[in-house]
């Protein structure tokens, strides 16, 4: 059953496009046959701080898929070359029913819900996203969790035929990313398969991606083709690439700097080149709901 959390962000704070979906009375409402939960993002911004509202096209013109180039209109140029039809995730390791899930009978499977998110780039730059999707604990309940497991390894897609990026050896292909499993079983971790109502675009993960929203974006990995119950950590991309900048755990904190910037604040995209910088969250605004995962953690030291 999925859990329900309070919505603090506003309508002033979604993209235009939440005239497109009607103000779906995100306050736990249902429309369509979906259950929608408008999902909370802890405390809210400081008093008169209101977020530029991003519209559909900032959240899908503005990504970061190195794969597809390192420029932040790369994705969406080239990303239509990647196939996601028919779609298979694998799902292997310390699990009861591992196998080859096809991506049309998971969906059939799960409830779909909208969550409003924060997203907080590691780069300094912020969006707020209206997710579609569901929780990451129920597809792992469908592959029979074992009482071993204790993290979880997600793996994207590989294809170089469809993948420009990935003749350039700016990661060690393919990108992967892990969880403990007390993170990836938390209500607030789910896969992502739209936004505002509509199929996830390629380039921003399609058909069926991670968001975790109190860690910082690269760790929500996109296009999953694989998810491994393990009882080890598993290896993550950006960490192998450079572990002194990218820590396993990820998690916003305006406390933490990275080597070559300030984390204490962010730029929100949307309002051009002079878009204004809020204070960066704790936990991307999440603190009350997921702090207790990190009780007995030195957060500075587990980056």
């Amino acid at each position: 059953m999925a859990m329900r959390w309070k919505n603090t962000l506003k309508d002033h704070q979604v993209t235009d496009e939440a005239a497109f979906l009607n103000r779906r009375q995100l306050m736990g409402g249902a429309a369509a046959g979906l259950g929608l939960a408008g999902i909370g993002a802890g405390a809210g911004f400081a008093a008169g701080e209101d977020l530029t509202p991003n519209s559909y096209e900032d959240i899908t013109q503005y990504n970061n898929y190195y794969e597809f180039g390192t420029g932040k209109d790369d994705p969406a140029r080239y990303a239509g070359t990647l196939t996601t039809q028919p779609w298979t995730v694998q799902i292997d390791g310390l699990v009861d029913r591992p196998g080859e899930y096809a991506f049309e009978d998971i969906i059939k499977a799960m409830t779909i819900e909208e969550r409003i998110y924060r997203f907080r780039c590691v780069e300094a730059w912020s969006m707020v996203i209206p997710w579609n999707g569901f929780e990451l604990a129920d597809l792992l309940a469908m592959a029979g969790m074992q009482s071993s497991a204790k993290y979880v390894a997600l793996e994207t897609a590989l294809r170089p035929d469809e993948m420009p990026g990935v003749a350039f050896p700016v990661l060690d292909w393919p990108y992967v990313e892990g969880l403990r499993l007390d993170e990836a079983m938390h209500p607030l971790t789910i896969m992502a398969t739209g936004i505002y109502g509509k199929d996830i675009p390629n380039q921003n993960g399609a058909p069926l991606r991670l968001v975790v929203p109190w860690k910082y974006g690269y760790k929500s990995i996109k296009s999953v083709v694989r998810i491994t119950l393990t009882d080890t950590q598993p290896p993550t991309s950006w960490n192998k690439a450079n572990a002194r900048e990218y820590g396993f755990y990820s998690n916003v904190n305006p406390q933490v700097n990275h080597p070559r910037w300030s984390q204490a604040s962010e730029r929100v995209i949307g309002g051009g080149l002079f878009s204004k910088r809020i204070p960066t969250l704790m936990l991307n605004g999440y603190e009350e709901e997921v702090a207790a995962l990190y009780a007995d953690m030195d957060m500075r030291a587990n980056f």
